[in-house]
């Protein structure tokens, strides 16, 4: 284990969240140059596109690429962020298993609350549906809040008649907006990135005045997860979101969907970003990596 990696990984990222008291605009910028940091795959190919009446990026592997398709959902808390800001994670992805990817550029609030991001995605999918991509050969892949839209994404998308991909990753997923769970308390010193405050300021420009215990906005806690596809979480035990992965893995279980509940030990929100500074940032894309080549058919 890279215990001085996540040492020196955790003091560099304290203090260094984007800041919730300052306007969207603003935050959006920020946001920007804080991904715009980190490590982008070298050997991609990134065009523009469209999915579902939304823009995307296709992402494609320089080499010869494998049957499938991934469609990715960034991370944002709903508000922030674009496929450009998840360009690292995709591209990591895409090489190391060898399938291409349409990153969703999915509506964002204030200016479009939930559910539209959750529409969007059903939108994207049904689209790709409509072109010919056999269920079987599509995977929901994403981080953060984009975590939490694989899962609401399938659940709407099961509830609107549609067959189900063939599997779900989700990084660091936030999947209940009631933030019930033990660690948004438990974590609040350790987590380097998010804070309670922050969290809530841009939950409540994205949810509104709808019922946080609706099962498309906390998943973790009321919905009927039965039907889904198999799931792989991920998250770090230096998490506010730690139990939104724990209870969300225990929710399918208990609903007889294929789970697994990958924990990395002292590493930060989204840790699958710093491939660059951290050893097992890599590691777990190549966990993750497998698990869609083994469930994703051409």
């Amino acid at each position: 284990m890279s215990v001085i990696q996540r040492e020196r990984l955790d003091a560099q990222l304290h203090g260094g969240a984007v800041g919730w008291e300052e306007s969207v605009a603003a935050t959006r910028a920020n946001f920007v140059k804080l991904m715009s940091a980190l490590p982008v795959p070298e050997d991609i190919g990134v065009q523009d596109a469209s999915l579902g009446g939304r823009p995307a990026l296709r992402v494609a592997p320089a080499a010869a690429a494998r049957p499938g398709i991934l469609l990715y959902l960034h991370g944002g808390s709903h508000v922030v962020g674009s496929p450009r800001t998840a360009l690292g994670l995709t591209g990591s992805l895409v090489v190391r298993t060898g399938i291409p990817s349409v990153s969703l550029d999915y509506r964002l609030a204030p200016e479009h609350p939930f559910p539209a991001d959750v529409e969007d995605v059903v939108a994207a999918y049904r689209e790709l549906l409509e072109q010919g991509h056999a269920p079987e050969s599509i995977a929901f892949a994403g981080d953060s809040a984009g975590g939490g839209l694989t899962i609401t994404g399938a659940l709407a998308a099961r509830d609107a008649g549609l067959p189900m991909p063939a599997a779900l990753v989700a990084f660091s997923p936030g999947v209940d907006a009631t933030r019930s769970g033990e660690s948004m308390r438990t974590k609040a010193d350790a987590d380097p990135l998010l804070t309670r405050a922050s969290i809530d300021h841009l939950s409540n420009l994205y949810v509104v005045d709808q019922d946080r215990r609706n099962p498309l906005l906390s998943p973790a806690v009321t919905a009927d997860l039965s039907g889904l596809p198999p799931i792989l979480v991920q998250v770090g035990t230096n998490e506010l979101l730690l139990d939104d992965a724990r209870r969300l893995a225990l929710r399918a279980s208990d609903a007889e969907v294929d789970v697994i509940l990958d924990i990395t030990a002292r590493v930060p929100h989204v840790f699958q970003s710093f491939t660059h500074a951290l050893d097992e940032a890599g590691e777990a894309l190549d966990r993750a990596a497998l698990f869609l080549r083994q469930r994703i058919r051409g």
